[in-house]
């Protein structure tokens, strides 16, 4: 396989994950959206978890570059926290599909310990931006557990967009938080 299929392949995997959690990679049909044989997927993944665990590893580093670009594109940490819903309402305008480490956490019990781990990294990952922006505007205890709120808050609201309402429903549920003030300390 090519590493121009190989990344296809995560490309297409992902969207899978997105849409139908860890059972959505079934090599055989991943191999048939490919237009190659199902065996040639095993040359770079040996295995269902070793496919899952690259996609989930992959999708860590896309948002630590999408945090980044936030925080490259903001000023104040204000202005940062403002626009963090926006990476999550981005899985949702592709077809209302989520974000693929929501829904991969939604099936932890039967999903390989390498996909629990990178889950967990992703979750780190955004509650570390989060209260790295937030501890500029609060005490470092109070920034960890409102980035955690935070975090939660915009995960449910994508969940809650998906299963009823699509992006009027989050964008209702975004409105509210910075109401309330959850988004921008």
């Amino acid at each position: 396989m090519s590493e121009n299929t190989k990344e296809k392949l995560l490309a297409i995997a992902r969207t899978r994950v997105q849409a139908h959690g860890y059972d959505g990679l079934n090599f055989r049909d991943l191999a048939a959206m490919l237009g190659i044989r199902a065996p040639s997927l095993y040359h770079h993944f040996p295995s269902k978890a070793a496919l899952g665990a690259a996609v989930a590893w992959r999708y860590c580093d896309d948002v630590q570059a999408a945090l980044d670009a936030v925080s490259q594109a903001h000023a104040s940490p204000r202005a940062c926290l403002l626009a963090y819903p926006g990476i999550f309402r981005k899985a949702l305008e592709g077809d209302t599909r989520i974000c693929l480490a929501s829904f991969l956490s939604a099936q932890s019990d039967d999903v390989p310990e390498e996909i629990r781990e990178a889950i967990r990294a992703f979750i780190d990952i955004n509650v570390t931006w989060l209260a790295g922006h937030l501890s500029t505007l609060v005490s470092k205890d109070i920034a960890m557990r409102r980035a955690d709120a935070i975090y939660a808050a915009v995960a449910g609201a994508q969940l809650t967009a998906r299963g009823s309402g699509g992006l009027g429903r989050y964008d209702d549920l975004i409105a509210t938080f910075r109401e309330s003030g959850l988004l921008g300390a």
